[in-house]
């Protein structure tokens, strides 16, 4: 999966006029990732076209996937005046936030005759899954719907070591081959986990620790941590640990990409392993772990809200409209600038260009 998301200064940008003399509004969007090296060459670009078209000028700035909750929880409770902010199931706790008055209700917007192409432009059930208690405070990112929990493996290891990884699917699956590397390959990691690693891919979390088990006909509502299949799980992650299987550090590390590892979890969609591939400057190969999930927090697994202290509500919900129904606009903050860090292949297919060079790369799922 990948994130637009962004931050800054707000206001009502009373001082701040186009070159053709109209009042610009400037618009501060929090997101999560790093803030890519041709930042500022893309940003120009799109504040040229967002000046054209509304009057708007973007001030983005970025929170790295590790600290982005905690960050924008200290943001909100501070009463800061931003306009726009990554949120989801994952991180910026969309729920909690939307429900202690956070994020601005959209409803009434998106029921106006402005709104409703937005509305109409998003997948409903993206709109279902943001609903809370019939109150919607994010527009969804139409991404994939469903999440492929999936075990990521390090090419070479499988090739040097002839790993039938299709066939591997549950954790404890794992275990011999995590037994071969801890004792053949000193210098890498058996099962390499981050700080926020869940195995939770047997259930639908609702509110944590609170959901339904995915093959629960009943719909039964159960604390996670009394279930059969979290005991099981995490007794074997114990076990793993103590036999040295996985990294020391994984209650806090962040994704180090020159760690060396065998498999890692990964949450994604068909074709992920090309996109890990490319971010990892490694070939990676992967198998589900389940089948594909439609869940609640898949459904809200990328959004972006508008600040219930923004001066600048109404401009803010015109820049997502545009962020949505506009290509070049999308295609700008998903891509960076033709011809520079893509080219189009056709019509709706493009090739990104100097990949190696990491240039301009952001999470582009928000």
């Amino acid at each position: 999966i990948m994130t637009l998301t962004f931050f800054t200064s707000c206001g009502n940008n009373s001082n701040k006029v186009g070159s053709g003399g109209q009042k610009i509004t400037e618009l501060t969007w929090y997101t999560i990732g790093l803030e890519p090296k041709d930042y500022k060459q893309v940003i120009t670009e799109v504040n040229k076209y967002l000046e054209e078209k509304i009057n708007v000028h973007l001030n983005m700035k970025f929170i790295d996937f590790g600290d982005y909750t905690q960050k924008m929880s200290v943001i909100i409770n501070s009463g800061e005046d931003y306009d726009l902010a990554f949120t989801c199931s994952w991180a910026g706790d969309y729920l909690g936030n939307s429900r202690k008055g956070a994020f601005l209700e959209l409803n009434d917007m998106l029921n106006s005759d402005s709104g409703n192409l937005l509305f109409t432009t998003i997948d409903k059930r993206f709109w279902d899954g943001a609903s809370i208690d019939g109150k919607i405070y994010g527009v969804p990112n139409q991404k994939e719907l469903g999440v492929d929990p999936m075990w990521v493996f390090t090419k070479e290891y499988v090739d040097k070591y002839n790993i039938p990884y299709e066939s591997i699917h549950s954790l404890e699956d794992l275990e011999p081959w995590l037994k071969i590397i801890k004792e053949n390959e000193p210098g890498v990691v058996p099962l390499y986990i981050t700080k926020g690693f869940s195995y939770t891919v047997f259930f639908d979390q609702l509110v944590d620790p609170v959901g339904i088990l995915s093959d629960d006909e009943t719909l039964t509502i159960r604390n996670m941590f009394e279930t059969a299949e979290m005991k099981k799980s995490l007794d074997t992650l114990r076990r793993y640990y103590q036999l040295g299987y996985i990294n020391a550090d994984s209650a806090t590390a962040q994704d180090d990409k020159s760690v060396k590892r065998l498999v890692t979890k990964g949450d994604g969609q068909p074709y992920a392993e090309k996109i890990w591939s490319k971010d990892l400057k490694y070939e990676v190969v992967a198998s589900p772990i389940v089948d594909t999930l439609v869940t609640n927090a898949s459904a809200t697994g990328a959004l972006i809200a508008i600040s219930q202290n923004s001066k600048n509500k109404e401009k803010s919900f015109e820049f997502l409209t545009l962020l949505n129904t506009d290509k070049k606009l999308r295609n700008l903050l998903n891509y960076g600038i033709e011809g520079v860090h893509y080219e189009k292949v056709s019509e709706n297919s493009i090739k990104l260009l100097n990949q190696d060079q990491r240039r301009y790369e952001i999470p582009y799922f928000g």
